[in-house]
């Protein structure tokens, strides 16, 4: 039902079982007989975890249950009657312009010259797109080549829950595509191939970090979901819309979008006294007040 109903990835999936299997472990018994009383006592040994964690494994019994009353196997979902843990999402790691800077500066060094090293181009092309098109580390690895064929200023990404998107390709990134093409050879239909399938997400976190350290850049401190905070980050520094922003993510909701709002507050107040049609007034409304008050 998840997979082929609601479009679960791979990896939801694979959490989801893992939850299901261990939570069966710990009842001693068919799941799908545990009552209320059963739930709350598995939910307090989940107290140990981080409130997310706990969260999801909630949200797996309650999505179990919810499955066998529509089926007709029970006449309840005992998961209801449980209080969800309280969950903050922590704002994102980001990188500054400086650290995107000194990445992009020694990843281009390593890819110059007539006769480049074809790992040095590929990991340009893999920086490019990670920090220029916002991608997710599983759905840049899994690039088919045709993604790119032709002059695209887009790429369709197949993203979480098999939904497309139309993202951003940079002509930055088309000028270090049409430096990887010849390093291809024709019958891989991966754009970053390895072996028989394609590099994997941890493959590219390794990479990077090489990379980062390369750089001077502290290599903790880099991985490719970090890129794609700074890709959402920056973009929003820059003034770009967050509907917009939402859309080149591929984020179902845009609460999740909004994490991003937290910029520079500065920056919002100027944005502010400079966008606003109070501002372009006659001044007979005041400013807002961007002195920090005095302790």
């Amino acid at each position: 039902m998840m997979a082929a109903e609601r479009g679960a990835s791979r990896n939801t999936l694979a959490a989801y079982r893992r939850d299901l299997e261990q939570a069966a472990e710990w009842v001693k018994g068919p799941l799908g007989d545990a009552n209320a009383a059963d739930l709350r006592k598995l939910m307090a040994d989940y107290q140990s975890l981080v409130a997310s964690s706990a969260a999801r494994k909630l949200s797996a019994l309650r999505q179990f249950f919810a499955f066998l009353l529509d089926e007709g196997e029970r006449a309840d979902n005992p998961a209801l009657d449980i209080a969800r843990p309280t969950t903050r999402r922590p704002l994102p790691r980001i990188l500054t312009h400086d650290h995107v800077e000194r990445l992009f500066a020694q990843a281009e060094e390593e890819a110059a010259g007539e006769a480049p090293p074809a790992a040095a181009v590929r990991m340009l092309l893999l920086l490019e797109l990670l920090y220029g098109s916002g991608l997710r580390a599983s759905e840049l690895v899994s690039l088919p080549r045709r993604a790119m064929a032709g002059e695209r200023e887009y790429l369709i990404i197949r993203g979480k829950g098999d939904k497309e998107r139309l993202v951003p390709l940079s002509e930055r990134a088309r000028t270090v595509l049409d430096r990887w093409v010849p390093f291809l050879t024709e019958v891989s239909p991966w754009l970053f191939p390895s072996g028989k399938a394609h590099i994997s997400r941890v493959r590219l976190f390794q990479m990077l970090r090489d990379l980062a350290g390369r750089a001077g850049v502290d290599p903790t401190a880099v991985s490719p979901h970090v890129l794609r905070h700074a890709f959402a980050t920056h973009l929003l520094e820059g003034g770009a819309d967050l509907r917009a922003l939402q859309l080149m993510l591929g984020h179902a909701d845009i609460a999740t979008t909004e994490i991003y709002t937290h910029v520079d507050s500065r920056r919002l107040v100027e944005l502010v006294n400079q966008r606003h049609p109070l501002a372009r007034m006659d001044g007979a409304h005041p400013k807002v007040d961007v002195t920090p008050p005095s302790s």
